[in-house]
């Protein structure tokens, strides 16, 4: 079975290790989408993958009540991830607009998603809350990554404030959106092959937190004439370097 073949299959999300010849116990929301939702039977093939970059291509041998198995036949190296590295630091927003944020940097090949917070951010989350959102968020990852294809699943990172994120050292070409930038991302030239991008809450940065930002070394560049959402800011701004390293 070639690639495209593979791509074609039902692809499912797992955290246990996987091998060829292997059997894998599938149970809960797995199992339930595989012969609930998709309505799977004995014998049809499968596509399972743990994040290690690899597919691992198997078929159904056994259905009972709340579970099934899987018998793997064969693994093949994935090989669509990005040669850029990108990091979305995204100021959290609420609801439906951080997970489309989450979903589509996904879709596009993000590496690593870092939530921030900042002044005009309205969602404040105890520790009892961020450990909840941040579950829910790697969950929309998950679901991106079996929707989309990809079997290296980007890390979702405990949230920072503004000025934690811009305190961390680290070898990236950091980027803010600022719709009156000068310098046009289509047009910055990207060095090395790592990449992060600050992305404002939807209230945007404050005159203050961009001044801070820029001190700091981060280059502010704009996404043409018209001011973008803050969950569709992140997205276009990844497809566009990615379409400038051939990715797309």
């Amino acid at each position: 079975m070639g690639k495209n073949a593979a791509s074609r299959l039902s692809r499912v999300y797992t955290r246990q290790p996987l091998r060829s010849a292997d059997s894998v116990e599938l149970a809960g929301p797995a199992s339930h989408y595989l012969t609930r939702v998709l309505r799977l039977s004995k014998g049809d093939s499968v596509s399972l993958f743990n994040g290690d970059g690899r597919d691992y291509l198997g078929e159904i041998y056994e259905i009972q009540r709340q579970r099934l198995l899987v018998r793997i036949n064969r693994s093949e190296a994935n090989g669509n991830e990005s040669p850029l590295k990108i990091t979305l630091v995204q100021a959290i927003s609420r609801g439906e607009r951080m997970d489309y944020s989450l979903q589509k940097a996904t879709e596009l090949g993000v590496f690593c998603i870092q939530p921030v917070t900042s002044r005009r951010v309205e969602v404040r989350l105890d520790k009892n809350r961020q450990a909840k959102r941040l579950a829910h968020w790697q969950g929309v990852v998950v679901s991106a990554c079996e929707q989309s294809g990809r079997a290296v699943v980007p890390e979702v990172k405990a949230p920072l404030s503004l000025s934690e994120w811009l305190a961390v050292a680290g070898t990236a070409q950091r980027l803010v959106l600022d719709p009156v930038a000068e310098t046009g991302m289509s047009s910055l030239p990207i060095s090395g092959n790592e990449v992060s991008i600050l992305v404002g809450p939807e209230g945007g940065f404050t005159s203050k937190e961009l001044d801070d930002v820029r001190v700091m070394g981060v280059t502010a560049v704009s996404l043409g004439p018209r001011v973008l959402r803050t969950e569709t800011a992140g997205p276009t701004a990844i497809a566009v370097l990615q379409a400038a390293v051939g990715d797309l």
